[in-house]
């Protein structure tokens, strides 16, 4: 039988948190110290903390915002870290457009966002680049002219909206109000009138919680933490929404609507 004493106990104890704190030491030295040493052959920028980055200058609602502040501070080209993500910051019309143009070649692919990377692992013509993406363009335009992507008959649609549009905007007495939501329900209207043959009307539920979950999507992705590369928080949240049963898509939608329209009804 072994008895332990309470001192034997808060030694180990002790030993445990000066080893924590070592650690914690090393760590945060080795960070400064590789930081340092990268940092002398970058643009300049503010200096990041270990782990977190640049968070606090960065915020998280108002990164644009924050941006622009370092833009006035650091000059066009800039270095911050979003998380444990290095990121090289090209602001300003005189820089984009000497990356963009003058050295297109460079410049061509699509950065990387973390958050929709572990969704959709680089698929789709909106998240992909490279190769993969020239690929999927073909197909993506090859497939929209069956839907009549370039002819008449899209114009008709998009005239069409246009006036649903005009009707809403008369409903607003001339009174301020913000256009977002408006142009993005003549946008999906126009997609899906086109892919599917319906249109939804404004005031419908389901139309306006697919909205508002695209609009919480790109907020989420154009937030710090949706910037950043934090992969043991992004793989657990992909963990724990992987065995989740997705939202329906904008097709189940609509399929589910009509079912449960009388048949002389349909979805306006």
């Amino acid at each position: 039988m072994f008895v332990t004493s309470p001192l034997s106990m808060m030694d180990i104890g002790g030993e445990g948190v000066l080893f924590i704190v070592f650690c914690i030491s090393c760590l945060v030295f080795f960070s400064r110290w590789r930081t340092r040493h990268e940092r002398g052959k970058l643009p300049p920028g503010p200096v990041p903390l270990p782990i977190i980055g640049n968070m606090l200058q960065l915020g998280n609602h108002e990164v644009v915002k924050s941006i622009m502040a370092l833009y006035e501070k650091y000059g066009p080209v800039f270095t911050i870290y979003m998380g444990l993500r290095r990121v090289v910051v090209i602001c300003g019309y005189d820089a984009v457009r000497e990356a963009l143009i003058a050295q297109a070649e460079d410049f061509s692919e699509r950065g990387d966002l973390p958050t929709f990377n572990k969704v959709f692992r680089k698929y789709g013509v909106v998240f992909s680049s490279g190769e993969t993406w020239k690929q999927l363009r073909r197909f993506s335009l090859w497939t929209l002219r069956d839907f009549g992507f370039g002819k008449r008959s899209i114009e008709d649609r998009i005239q069409e909206e246009a006036k649903y549009l005009v009707e809403e905007l008369r409903k607003t007495k001339e009174m301020p109000f913000d256009p977002t939501f408006f142009f993005s329900k003549v946008t999906s209207n126009i997609i899906c009138s086109i892919v599917f043959g319906n249109r939804f009307d404004y005031d419908d539920k389901e139309f306006l919680t697919l909205l508002q979950m695209m609009n919480n999507s790109f907020q989420l992705s154009s937030s710090f933490w949706g910037q950043s590369e934090l992969d043991l928080f992004l793989n657990d949240v992909a963990h724990d929404i992987s065995h989740l049963q997705p939202y329906p898509t904008v097709k189940e939608v609509f399929i589910l609507k009509n079912m449960s329209l009388p048949s002389s009804a349909s979805v306006e």
